[in-house]
């Protein structure tokens, strides 16, 4: 299950024009529930880096604003510690990873009509793409 939303600002429930203004320090995010019996964080971590563009360093394709930076939220430091060694192989395999890693803070659900966005308008994503690494 996934949820579209925003974490890591300081205003409480915003709205997608207040976080596209930059002033509540939000990422756009996606929240998941997972059952870790049948995907694993690890498997999680790997398609967040092959579905994306971590290496841009000011938004993601043509959506450029802090928003739109790459930002692995951790849950915890098991979490942190997968993201940081997937993070370290990229590094040795040449790419420059743009990536942040920080703790999970409240989550704000993004308003209904970004939820299954691509689904609803009925187009492809333009910023996402699979492209296998590892």
């Amino acid at each position: 299950e996934t949820t579209v939303g925003f974490m890591g600002g300081s205003t409480k429930h915003p709205t997608y024009k207040e976080v596209c203004s930059q002033k509540t320090g939000h990422f756009e995010t996606v929240e998941i529930e997972y059952d870790p019996e049948i995907v694993s964080y690890e498997s999680l971590v790997k398609f967040f880096f092959e579905t994306h563009d971590f290496t841009q360093t000011d938004g993601q394709g043509p959506d450029i604003g802090t928003q739109y930076l790459s930002v692995i939220f951790y849950a915890d430091q098991k979490q942190k510690e997968i993201a940081e060694e997937y993070i370290h192989k990229l590094t040795i395999m040449g790419y420059k990873v743009a990536t942040r890693l920080l703790p999970v803070s409240t989550f704000w659900p993004a308003e209904n009509y970004h939820q299954d966005y691509y689904e609803n308008k009925g187009t492809t994503p333009y910023c996402h793409k699979y492209h296998k690494i590892f």
